[in-house]
């Protein structure tokens, strides 16, 4: 899109089945805003054996938006996204989750909170949140999800 191509595809990503669909493509055909989205969108390339690097996803963006949020707020949303979820996405017998669907809400809820313990957590910790540096914007939300600052870098 940056260098002016009229249509680019992407691969498609289920949450069912937690990984992208091989057979399903997005289109984008010459849009006015393009959004990208995920969590690692920001963060550097890896050095190469050489010591250079090459380029990043973001050396694309012409505006980059982090949305922050206190560490304990992200796990309390998680578990209860998991919780809700039990009913819905997990319900799909073919869903990658499934086997969660039919856990009682004390199991589940351990579930979740060791997956954020073990995973979630330390990959905030580790891989997103060091990228909030680079943002041109940052957002930060409360408890209850409501933007409670904004950061602006001088563009």
């Amino acid at each position: 899109m940056k260098s002016g191509r009229p249509e680019v595809t992407a691969p498609k990503y289920s949450h069912v089945k937690y990984d992208i669909v091989p057979e399903e493509r997005v289109v984008v055909r010459r849009p006015d805003v393009l959004i990208v989205e995920g969590l690692n969108v920001l963060q550097l390339t890896r050095p190469r054996f050489d010591g250079t690097t090459g380029l990043a996803l973001s050396d694309f963006f012409d505006f980059s938006i982090y949305v922050d949020a206190r560490a304990d707020h992200i796990k309390k949303w998680y578990v209860d996204r998991f919780m809700r979820w039990r009913d819905s996405a997990f319900a799909k017998p073919g869903a990658y989750f499934h086997r969660y669907a039919s856990l009682s809400d004390s199991a589940a809820t351990a579930w979740a909170t060791d997956i954020w313990n073990r995973i979630n957590g330390p990959n905030l910790r580790e891989n997103i949140a060091p990228t909030r540096s680079r943002a041109k914007l940052v957002m930060v939300k409360g408890e209850d999800h409501a933007v409670s600052r904004v950061l602006l870098r001088k563009i």
